[in-house]
């Protein structure tokens, strides 16, 4: 993350995001797939790590294999219909500053975690009336002999992260068009060149 100053002199933290160019790899329609969309590509990947049946899907397009293929819908709209299969869409031809953006990614793995980093339980709390070892514990988690389970859903310790995450309304703080990145105020989920999809 990085920061910048708005017009009124405050400090911005911001995300900095690589957004294109981004190649059009398919066109969905009515007619042929039941419901309508554009797939774009994202990223430069070599032929070796391609299979075939993809490599195909590029062949169609004429174009390289793409790390990344999202599909939007109501995509053609901002271009009034006129989307073609190939055509390059860099950060400039759909966001401008000052739109707010939803970004979606895959949060960071966190492992095993407990209930007090996991769900936010504050523990047993006070440790000085007879508690020593309690103090990050879950406490109860049902009665004993009504119902004699526990509930479906009950918060405990587990995996924590590696899930898909929306963060909505990050606004565009500024566009550098030559090098297709995009300045968004706040974070994104995600570790350090990790992929987040955004969307108007």
């Amino acid at each position: 993350m990085t920061s910048v100053f708005d017009e009124q002199g405050h400090n911005i933290p911001c995300t900095l995001i690589e957004a294109g160019p981004c190649v059009v790899t398919q066109i969905k329609t009515e007619e042929s797939d039941g419901y309508s969309a554009v797939q774009l590509g994202w990223g430069e990947k070599k032929d070796k790590h391609t299979t075939k049946p993809l490599k195909g899907h590029f062949e169609k397009s004429k174009t390289t294999p793409k790390k990344k293929l999202v599909e939007f819908r109501d995509f053609k709209e901002l271009f009034d219909g006129e989307v073609s299969l190939g055509q390059s869409i860099n950060v400039a031809n759909v966001f401008k500053e000052g739109d707010f953006v939803d970004a979606i990614g895959t949060s960071k793995g966190k492992g095993f975690q407990g209930v007090v980093k996991r769900h936010n339980f504050a523990g047993v709390g006070d440790a000085t009336h007879g508690q020593h070892n309690r103090l990050r514990a879950p406490g109860s988690i049902g009665a004993g002999s009504d119902p004699s389970r526990v509930f479906k859903g009950m918060k405990m310790a587990g995996r924590m992260g590696g899930e898909r995450v929306q963060v909505i309304n990050l606004r565009v703080m500024k566009i550098l068009e030559d090098e297709n990145l995009i300045l968004v105020s706040g974070a994104v989920p995600g570790s350090k060149n990790s992929v987040v999809i955004l969307e108007k």
